[in-house]
């Protein structure tokens, strides 16, 4: 790992934090946000989950993807959330970010992940009233343990049991994630006893990507933590699966709008994965990844 600083202290002013105790609903992870101001817009840097965010804050979070088009507030976004290059921005923001497996999304959020695409939909258009409701109390809520409970409270509330992908669809997308996204997709249709192209459809209209885009993403992932530990990008591009360095630069600009050697300094990342499980406790400004789950 690295023992430096970034190029660039654009996170300064925020303030991250992670629950303290594992949650109780499986596939879902929360942090915590408190930005003062950005000194410059942050990079989005996508990731196989849904994402939902619920601030309550005096500002709004704004989020930009490649074409421009905006997103203000609250929203919900599909796997891969910020393909291509999105920056996000705001000042007095106070968010919850939560990270929802594709597998549940339809189950908890009233929709399947395929109807998240883009630069997402605002949470009040899923959740109506209570979107509001959970806001004014995240808002009045004491402290961040009291507020990662009450968005824990909301998500296990509105869960429907039975309203889940198929079973041959889930059972891909774990056999995708716990492969690191190197399993041929021919390979996984046979072994649901599906043809390609039943599996391709299911599983881009129930989880939001085709699985070949799935793989990628999932790869890109893995890829993107160790660029951001500092290995090298020969190794990095030879461990993750890509064909040579060559290939891993073409992906990651394909992902992201930048190079490796951006991506691996970018403060969006580096306070993500602070801001995720494995560290549990309060953390400020930039640090140093630890392995998150998906």
């Amino acid at each position: 790992m690295r023992a430096g600083g970034r190029g660039r202290d654009v996170t300064a002013g925020w303030d991250v934090v992670s629950p303290g105790r594992p949650g109780r609903l499986p596939g879902v992870i929360m942090a915590g946000f408190d930005v003062l101001d950005l000194a410059a817009p942050v990079r989005l840097v996508p990731h196989p989950a849904v994402t939902v965010v619920v601030e309550f804050g005096a500002g709004q979070p704004i989020v930009a993807d490649a074409a421009g088009r905006e997103r203000r507030g609250s929203l919900v976004a599909g796997p891969g959330f910020g393909l291509g290059g999105a920056l996000a921005r705001g000042a007095d923001v106070t968010c919850v970010q939560v990270r929802l497996s594709p597998v549940l999304a339809r189950s908890i959020l009233g929709v399947a992940a395929g109807d998240l695409s883009g630069i997402g939909v605002p949470l009040d258009d899923l959740w109506g009233a209570d979107a509001a409701r959970l806001r004014e109390r995240l808002a009045a809520a004491a402290s961040w343990p009291d507020r990662f409970a009450l968005v824990e409270e909301a998500l296990a509330r509105r869960r429907r049991p039975g309203s889940y992908p198929d079973p041959e669809v889930a059972w891909a997308w774990r056999r995708l994630v716990a492969g690191r996204g190197l399993v041929r997709i021919d390979r996984l249709a046979a072994e649901v006893g599906w043809s390609r192209k039943r599996l391709w459809s299911r599983f881009a209209a129930q989880l939001g990507l085709p699985p070949k885009r799935a793989a990628t993403l999932i790869r890109f992932d893995h890829a993107a933590y160790h660029l951001a530990t500092g290995r090298d990008a020969a190794r990095v591009a030879a461990d993750a699966g890509y064909a040579d360095q060559s290939h891993l630069h073409r992906e990651v600009v394909s992902c992201t709008g930048v190079t490796p050697a951006t991506l691996a300094e970018e403060p969006f990342l580096a306070v993500d994965d602070v801001a995720w499980p494995t560290l549990q406790r309060r953390r400020r400004g930039p640090g140093f990844p630890a392995r998150q789950a998906i």
